[in-house]
């Protein structure tokens, strides 16, 4: 059991040492350095600690059926 745990190790190890040992690609020839993905938008930041207080929610409504008016005593 012991011999047949050990033989995807065995492959890992090689796949690496494949990876490892194999040409890496020719750059471009017109490669400025930047990256080929576009960069993504940043998040807007947390308010921290220290920053504004929270938005207070919206007024909430009540609503009412077509079938019963709702009465403003």
């Amino acid at each position: 059991m012991v011999v047949v745990l050990k033989i995807p190790i065995a492959m890992l190890l090689g796949i690496v040492y494949w990876a490892w040992k194999s040409v890496p690609e020719e750059e471009g020839a017109g490669d400025d350095g930047r990256n080929e993905r576009p960069s993504l938008p940043l998040k807007p930041r947390g308010r921290g600690p220290h920053g504004d207080p929270k938005p207070n929610p919206p007024a909430r409504i009540r609503a009412g059926s077509a079938r019963e008016p709702i009465s403003r005593d």
